[in-house]
Protein backbone atom coordinates (compact mmCIF):
# COMPACT_ATOMS: atom_id res chain seq x y z
CA UNK A 1 0.00 0.00 0.00
CA UNK A 2 1.19 3.46 -0.89
CA UNK A 3 1.41 6.41 1.49
CA UNK A 4 -1.50 8.08 -0.69
CA UNK A 5 -3.61 5.37 0.58
CA UNK A 6 -2.41 4.98 3.76
CA UNK A 7 -3.11 8.78 4.94
CA UNK A 8 -6.48 8.30 3.17
CA UNK A 9 -7.29 4.89 4.95
CA UNK A 10 -5.98 6.29 8.49
CA UNK A 11 -8.21 9.94 8.15
CA UNK A 12 -11.23 7.94 7.76
CA UNK A 13 -10.32 5.39 10.00
CA UNK A 14 -9.95 7.93 12.60
CA UNK A 15 -13.67 9.48 11.71
CA UNK A 16 -11.96 12.84 10.28
CA UNK A 17 -12.81 15.27 7.16
CA UNK A 18 -9.69 16.39 4.65
CA UNK A 19 -10.98 19.76 6.60
CA UNK A 20 -10.14 18.46 10.01
CA UNK A 21 -7.31 16.84 9.24
CA UNK A 22 -5.78 20.01 6.89
CA UNK A 23 -6.53 22.41 10.29
CA UNK A 24 -4.53 19.56 12.52
CA UNK A 25 -1.34 19.52 10.05
CA UNK A 26 -1.75 23.23 9.62
CA UNK A 27 -2.29 22.78 5.48
CA UNK A 28 -5.08 23.49 3.18
CA UNK A 29 -7.27 21.11 2.33
CA UNK A 30 -6.34 20.83 -0.98
CA UNK A 31 -3.25 20.23 0.27
CA UNK A 32 -4.44 16.68 2.06
CA UNK A 33 -6.30 16.05 -1.28
CA UNK A 34 -3.19 15.81 -3.35
CA UNK A 35 -1.68 13.59 -0.99
CA UNK A 36 -4.42 11.27 -1.04
CA UNK A 37 -4.66 10.86 -4.89
CA UNK A 38 -0.76 10.85 -5.06
CA UNK A 39 -0.22 14.07 -6.97
CA UNK A 40 2.28 15.17 -4.00
CA UNK A 41 4.06 13.85 -1.01
CA UNK A 42 4.07 15.85 2.18
CA UNK A 43 6.98 16.85 3.63
CA UNK A 44 9.15 15.38 6.41
CA UNK A 45 7.99 17.16 9.20
CA UNK A 46 4.12 16.67 8.26
CA UNK A 47 4.81 12.83 7.99
CA UNK A 48 6.09 13.36 11.52
CA UNK A 49 3.11 15.05 12.88
CA UNK A 50 0.93 12.51 10.87
CA UNK A 51 3.09 9.69 12.62
CA UNK A 52 1.73 11.27 15.64
CA UNK A 53 -1.96 12.00 14.86
CA UNK A 54 -2.26 8.40 13.89
CA UNK A 55 -0.39 6.39 16.13
CA UNK A 56 1.71 4.49 13.28
CA UNK A 57 5.52 4.51 12.47
CA UNK A 58 6.73 7.05 9.79
CA UNK A 59 7.73 3.50 8.58
CA UNK A 60 5.06 2.18 8.40
CA UNK A 61 3.60 5.25 6.77
CA UNK A 62 6.63 5.65 4.10
CA UNK A 63 7.41 2.01 3.48
CA UNK A 64 4.95 0.40 0.64
CA UNK A 65 5.49 -3.26 1.79
CA UNK A 66 5.11 -2.28 5.27
CA UNK A 67 1.17 -2.96 6.53
CA UNK A 68 -0.56 -0.50 8.31
CA UNK A 69 0.00 -1.43 12.41
CA UNK A 70 -0.28 0.54 15.53
CA UNK A 71 2.82 1.80 17.43
CA UNK A 72 3.82 -0.58 20.18
CA UNK A 73 1.58 -3.51 18.03
CA UNK A 74 3.50 -6.69 18.11
CA UNK A 75 3.98 -9.59 21.13
CA UNK A 76 7.97 -9.86 21.31
CA UNK A 77 10.19 -7.56 23.56
CA UNK A 78 11.52 -4.59 22.27
CA UNK A 79 14.83 -6.21 22.10
CA UNK A 80 13.10 -9.39 20.33
CA UNK A 81 11.72 -6.16 17.93
CA UNK A 82 15.45 -4.77 16.82
CA UNK A 83 15.78 -5.54 13.20
CA UNK A 84 19.42 -6.84 11.85
CA UNK A 85 18.22 -5.81 8.03
CA UNK A 86 20.72 -3.96 6.69
CA UNK A 87 19.70 -0.85 5.18
CA UNK A 88 19.21 0.40 1.44
CA UNK A 89 19.18 3.68 0.21
CA UNK A 90 17.94 4.72 -3.01
CA UNK A 91 21.35 5.87 -4.26
CA UNK A 92 22.34 2.12 -2.64
CA UNK A 93 20.01 0.51 -4.63
CA UNK A 94 20.70 2.42 -8.03
CA UNK A 95 24.33 1.93 -8.27
CA UNK A 96 22.93 -1.81 -7.39
CA UNK A 97 20.43 -1.85 -10.66
CA UNK A 98 23.57 -0.35 -12.67
CA UNK A 99 26.28 -2.93 -11.51
CA UNK A 100 24.38 -5.55 -12.54
CA UNK A 101 23.43 -4.24 -15.66
CA UNK A 102 27.15 -4.10 -16.30
CA UNK A 103 27.60 -7.55 -14.57
CA UNK A 104 25.16 -8.99 -17.34
CA UNK A 105 26.84 -7.64 -20.17
CA UNK A 106 30.08 -9.29 -19.03
CA UNK A 107 29.43 -12.56 -17.53
CA UNK A 108 26.82 -13.25 -20.26
CA UNK A 109 29.76 -12.38 -22.72
CA UNK A 110 32.15 -14.77 -20.83
CA UNK A 111 29.97 -17.53 -20.62
CA UNK A 112 29.73 -17.15 -24.55
CA UNK A 113 32.95 -17.20 -24.73
CA UNK A 114 33.58 -20.49 -22.97
CA UNK A 115 31.20 -22.32 -24.99
CA UNK A 116 32.39 -20.94 -28.15
CA UNK A 117 36.31 -21.59 -27.24
CA UNK A 118 36.91 -25.40 -28.81
CA UNK A 119 35.04 -24.57 -32.37
CA UNK A 120 38.06 -23.38 -33.84
CA UNK A 121 39.84 -26.32 -32.40
CA UNK A 122 37.30 -28.41 -33.80
CA UNK A 123 36.98 -27.49 -36.97
CA UNK A 124 40.94 -27.02 -37.55
CA UNK A 125 41.45 -30.77 -36.52
CA UNK A 126 38.83 -32.28 -38.55
CA UNK A 127 39.82 -30.14 -41.74
CA UNK A 128 43.64 -31.23 -40.91
CA UNK A 129 42.48 -34.86 -40.97
CA UNK A 130 40.67 -34.22 -43.84
CA UNK A 131 43.98 -32.86 -46.00
CA UNK A 132 41.82 -30.38 -46.61
CA UNK A 133 44.10 -27.63 -44.57
CA UNK A 134 47.80 -27.82 -45.57
CA UNK A 135 48.89 -27.83 -41.59
CA UNK A 136 50.64 -30.36 -40.06
CA UNK A 137 48.76 -32.07 -36.68
CA UNK A 138 50.69 -30.09 -34.16
CA UNK A 139 50.31 -26.72 -36.01
CA UNK A 140 46.50 -27.04 -36.13
CA UNK A 141 46.08 -28.39 -32.47
CA UNK A 142 48.35 -25.91 -31.53
CA UNK A 143 46.44 -22.77 -33.01
CA UNK A 144 43.15 -24.34 -32.06
CA UNK A 145 44.30 -24.28 -28.50
CA UNK A 146 45.87 -21.02 -28.39
CA UNK A 147 42.57 -19.68 -29.50
CA UNK A 148 40.90 -21.69 -26.56
CA UNK A 149 42.82 -20.52 -23.85
CA UNK A 150 42.71 -16.87 -24.99
CA UNK A 151 39.03 -17.54 -24.80
CA UNK A 152 38.62 -18.90 -21.72
CA UNK A 153 41.39 -16.79 -19.85
CA UNK A 154 39.54 -13.93 -21.36
CA UNK A 155 36.01 -15.28 -20.11
CA UNK A 156 38.23 -15.47 -16.53
CA UNK A 157 39.17 -12.05 -16.33
CA UNK A 158 35.64 -11.03 -17.09
CA UNK A 159 34.64 -12.95 -14.68
CA UNK A 160 37.13 -12.01 -11.89
CA UNK A 161 36.90 -8.34 -12.10
CA UNK A 162 33.25 -8.29 -12.22
CA UNK A 163 33.32 -9.98 -9.13
CA UNK A 164 35.70 -7.79 -7.13
CA UNK A 165 33.60 -4.41 -8.78
CA UNK A 166 30.66 -6.29 -7.30
CA UNK A 167 31.87 -7.33 -3.77
CA UNK A 168 29.80 -4.30 -1.75
CA UNK A 169 26.46 -5.77 -2.77
CA UNK A 170 27.14 -9.11 -1.71
CA UNK A 171 25.46 -8.52 1.27
CA UNK A 172 21.75 -7.78 -0.79
CA UNK A 173 22.01 -11.56 -1.68
CA UNK A 174 23.12 -13.34 1.64
CA UNK A 175 21.34 -10.90 4.23
CA UNK A 176 18.16 -9.61 4.93
CA UNK A 177 17.99 -5.66 3.94
CA UNK A 178 15.83 -2.95 4.78
CA UNK A 179 15.16 -0.59 1.55
CA UNK A 180 14.26 3.01 1.85
CA UNK A 181 11.32 4.90 1.28
CA UNK A 182 10.55 4.97 -2.88
CA UNK A 183 13.15 1.66 -3.43
CA UNK A 184 10.34 -1.08 -3.96
CA UNK A 185 8.77 1.12 -6.00
CA UNK A 186 11.43 2.21 -8.18
CA UNK A 187 12.44 -1.52 -8.71
CA UNK A 188 8.94 -3.06 -9.75
CA UNK A 189 8.62 -0.37 -12.14
CA UNK A 190 11.69 -1.07 -14.10
CA UNK A 191 11.05 -4.70 -13.29
CA UNK A 192 7.71 -4.38 -15.02
CA UNK A 193 9.10 -2.14 -17.69
CA UNK A 194 12.17 -5.14 -18.51
CA UNK A 195 9.65 -7.94 -17.71
CA UNK A 196 8.77 -8.35 -21.62
CA UNK A 197 11.78 -8.14 -22.69
CA UNK A 198 12.99 -10.88 -20.70
CA UNK A 199 10.15 -12.89 -21.44
CA UNK A 200 11.39 -12.67 -25.03
CA UNK A 201 15.34 -13.50 -24.34
CA UNK A 202 14.44 -16.61 -22.34
CA UNK A 203 11.76 -17.96 -25.31
CA UNK A 204 14.59 -17.40 -28.06
CA UNK A 205 17.40 -18.55 -25.65
CA UNK A 206 15.74 -21.78 -24.42
CA UNK A 207 14.84 -22.74 -28.58
CA UNK A 208 18.07 -21.48 -30.12
CA UNK A 209 19.68 -24.48 -27.26
CA UNK A 210 17.03 -26.92 -27.65
CA UNK A 211 17.26 -26.62 -31.82
CA UNK A 212 21.32 -26.42 -31.41
CA UNK A 213 21.02 -30.49 -32.32
CA UNK A 214 19.84 -29.86 -35.74
CA UNK A 215 22.97 -29.15 -37.71
CA UNK A 216 24.43 -32.32 -36.22
CA UNK A 217 21.38 -34.38 -37.51
CA UNK A 218 21.36 -32.92 -40.53
CA UNK A 219 25.21 -33.38 -41.16
CA UNK A 220 24.67 -37.31 -40.47
CA UNK A 221 21.74 -37.20 -43.29
CA UNK A 222 23.33 -35.35 -46.09
CA UNK A 223 27.18 -35.88 -45.46
CA UNK A 224 27.22 -39.85 -44.12
CA UNK A 225 30.67 -40.00 -42.34
CA UNK A 226 32.10 -36.84 -43.74
CA UNK A 227 34.34 -36.32 -40.39
CA UNK A 228 34.69 -32.18 -41.55
CA UNK A 229 30.58 -32.32 -42.22
CA UNK A 230 30.64 -33.35 -38.17
CA UNK A 231 33.06 -30.70 -36.92
CA UNK A 232 31.45 -27.78 -38.78
CA UNK A 233 27.92 -29.18 -37.65
CA UNK A 234 29.63 -29.44 -34.11
CA UNK A 235 31.04 -25.85 -34.62
CA UNK A 236 27.35 -24.46 -35.57
CA UNK A 237 25.90 -26.30 -32.33
CA UNK A 238 28.31 -24.73 -29.50
CA UNK A 239 27.61 -20.81 -31.73
CA UNK A 240 23.74 -21.51 -31.05
CA UNK A 241 24.47 -22.40 -27.85
CA UNK A 242 26.65 -19.67 -26.85
CA UNK A 243 24.16 -17.08 -28.26
CA UNK A 244 21.50 -19.08 -26.45
CA UNK A 245 23.39 -18.88 -23.06
CA UNK A 246 23.98 -15.28 -23.61
CA UNK A 247 20.16 -14.54 -24.06
CA UNK A 248 19.47 -16.47 -20.73
CA UNK A 249 22.15 -15.96 -18.39
CA UNK A 250 21.98 -11.77 -19.14
CA UNK A 251 18.33 -11.97 -18.45
CA UNK A 252 18.33 -13.74 -15.74
CA UNK A 253 21.23 -11.47 -14.27
CA UNK A 254 18.88 -8.69 -15.02
CA UNK A 255 15.88 -10.34 -13.66
CA UNK A 256 17.85 -11.51 -10.36
CA UNK A 257 19.08 -7.84 -9.39
CA UNK A 258 15.42 -6.45 -9.12
CA UNK A 259 14.34 -9.63 -7.16
CA UNK A 260 17.80 -8.93 -4.89
CA UNK A 261 16.16 -5.61 -4.21
CA UNK A 262 12.59 -6.77 -3.34
CA UNK A 263 13.86 -9.88 -1.63
CA UNK A 264 11.63 -12.41 -4.17
CA UNK A 265 11.87 -15.41 -6.08
CA UNK A 266 15.53 -16.81 -5.05
CA UNK A 267 16.45 -13.80 -2.58
CA UNK A 268 13.85 -14.41 -0.04
CA UNK A 269 15.58 -14.96 3.61
CA UNK A 270 15.10 -18.52 3.03
CA UNK A 271 17.00 -18.59 0.06
CA UNK A 272 19.31 -16.84 0.83
CA UNK A 273 20.08 -19.15 4.02
CA UNK A 274 19.92 -22.26 1.75
CA UNK A 275 22.67 -20.22 -0.56
CA UNK A 276 24.88 -19.67 2.00
CA UNK A 277 25.35 -23.29 2.70
CA UNK A 278 25.27 -24.47 -1.05
CA UNK A 279 27.98 -22.27 -1.77
CA UNK A 280 30.72 -24.43 -0.78
CA UNK A 281 28.83 -27.23 -2.73
CA UNK A 282 29.06 -25.13 -6.11
CA UNK A 283 33.09 -24.50 -5.51
CA UNK A 284 33.42 -27.57 -5.34
CA UNK A 285 30.85 -29.14 -7.79
CA UNK A 286 32.34 -26.93 -10.57
CA UNK A 287 36.20 -26.61 -9.80
CA UNK A 288 35.99 -30.71 -10.06
CA UNK A 289 33.85 -30.53 -13.70
CA UNK A 290 36.65 -28.34 -15.15
CA UNK A 291 39.44 -30.15 -14.05
CA UNK A 292 37.94 -33.44 -15.63
CA UNK A 293 37.58 -31.67 -18.95
CA UNK A 294 40.89 -29.60 -18.92
CA UNK A 295 42.12 -33.57 -17.78
CA UNK A 296 40.22 -35.55 -20.13
CA UNK A 297 40.63 -33.07 -23.02
CA UNK A 298 44.92 -33.27 -22.77
CA UNK A 299 44.58 -36.77 -22.48
CA UNK A 300 42.85 -38.02 -25.06
CA UNK A 301 43.67 -35.05 -27.36
CA UNK A 302 39.77 -35.13 -28.09
CA UNK A 303 38.45 -31.79 -27.54
CA UNK A 304 35.90 -32.09 -30.83
CA UNK A 305 34.17 -34.52 -28.03
CA UNK A 306 35.05 -33.47 -24.06
CA UNK A 307 32.62 -30.74 -24.60
CA UNK A 308 30.00 -32.91 -23.91
CA UNK A 309 31.55 -32.59 -20.31
CA UNK A 310 29.53 -29.09 -19.51
CA UNK A 311 26.09 -29.86 -20.81
CA UNK A 312 26.33 -33.61 -18.26
CA UNK A 313 27.63 -31.35 -15.55
CA UNK A 314 24.75 -29.02 -15.79
CA UNK A 315 22.25 -32.01 -15.40
CA UNK A 316 24.26 -33.29 -12.58
CA UNK A 317 24.27 -30.28 -11.13
CA UNK A 318 20.88 -30.04 -11.37
CA UNK A 319 19.73 -33.45 -9.40
CA UNK A 320 22.47 -32.62 -6.54
CA UNK A 321 20.63 -29.39 -5.84
CA UNK A 322 17.14 -31.34 -5.89
CA UNK A 323 18.66 -34.15 -3.59
CA UNK A 324 20.43 -31.98 -1.37
CA UNK A 325 17.32 -30.01 -0.71
CA UNK A 326 14.91 -33.07 -0.52
CA UNK A 327 17.51 -33.78 2.49
CA UNK A 328 17.03 -30.91 4.19
CA UNK A 329 12.99 -31.01 4.39
CA UNK A 330 13.28 -34.82 5.95
CA UNK A 331 15.48 -33.69 8.24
Amino acid sequence: MILADKIAELRKKNGWSQEELAEMLDVSRQSISKWESAQSIPDMNRILKMSDLFGVSTDCLLKDEMELQPLGAGTGSQEEGKSTARPVSMEEASAFLAYRELSSQRISLGVMMCILSPILLIVLSALQSADVLHLSETAAAGLGLVALLLLIGGAEALFITTGLKGQRFEYMEKEEIDTAYGVAGMAKERREKYSAARSAHLVVGVLLCVLSSIPLFVAMICFGDQGEAYAVAAAILLALVAVGCWLIVRASILWGGFQALLQEGDYTLEKKAESGRLAPVATIFWGSATAIFLALSFLLNAWDKTWIVWPVAGVAYGVLLAVLRATKKKA
